[in-house]
């Protein structure tokens, strides 16, 4: 998941990212490690925080808008 490189990116820390989302810091830092999955719900949350597809932030594609 490109969860760390979006916040990153957006000079977003971890913490600030949990509250925005209602989340805990810990499931934060487990989703960018690869130690946990986000649920469906999870998974459009963060998309949406970001402005970007469901499918980049999978990685199943390059382009981060939400029409090829």
């Amino acid at each position: 998941m490109r969860l760390k490189e979006l916040r990153k990116k957006r000079g977003i820390s971890q913490l600030k990212l949990a509250m925005d989302l209602s989340m805990n810091q810990n499931s934060i830092s487990r989703y960018e490690n690869g130690e946990r999955e986000a649920d469906y719900s999870t998974l459009i949350r963060i998309a949406d925080y970001f402005h970007v597809s469901i499918d980049y932030l999978l990685e199943r594609t390059d382009n981060p808008s939400f029409l090829e």
